[in-house]
């Protein structure tokens, strides 16, 4: 293209002017945002902790078949378990016992129950 064949552009209305400022300040509005929620994150530690996390499966020899189990095993690993969790599987572990104790007592009572009824084919006779 030559230099005479350029052509200045043609003049822009005030509302088109406008469009493009409002849409600039669009911009710069979700840019602010993006850096201040970047902030937060490296101020809380979790760019630190996933750059951690991510070196450490790079620099794994064999790599896992699940990249994002290797993700939530290593980010899990870090959290001690809560107290809360522990009371529930206390008693997670206590309603176990109590329905197998539950299980155990309903077979007994049946076999005592089938002692005194008369067989299935009886009551048919009858």
């Amino acid at each position: 293209m030559s230099i005479a064949a350029w052509s200045p552009p043609a003049r822009v209305s005030g509302a088109s002017y406008a469009a493009v400022a409002v849409t600039m300040a669009h911009y710069k509005a979700a840019d602010s945002k993006r850096e201040q929620f970047r902030r937060y994150l490296e101020k809380s530690g979790v760019l630190d902790t996933l750059t951690k996390v991510l070196v450490a499966l790079y620099e794994e020899p064999e790599k896992p078949t699940s990249a994002l189990d290797f993700l939530k095993h290593h980010l899990g690993a870090a959290t001690p378990e809560s107290p809360e969790i522990e009371l529930l599987r206390l008693e997670l572990a206590e309603m176990k016992e109590k329905y197998e104790a539950t299980v155990e007592e309903n077979k007994k009572l049946k076999a005592k129950l089938a002692q005194y009824e008369p067989p299935q084919e009886e009551k048919r006779a009858e």
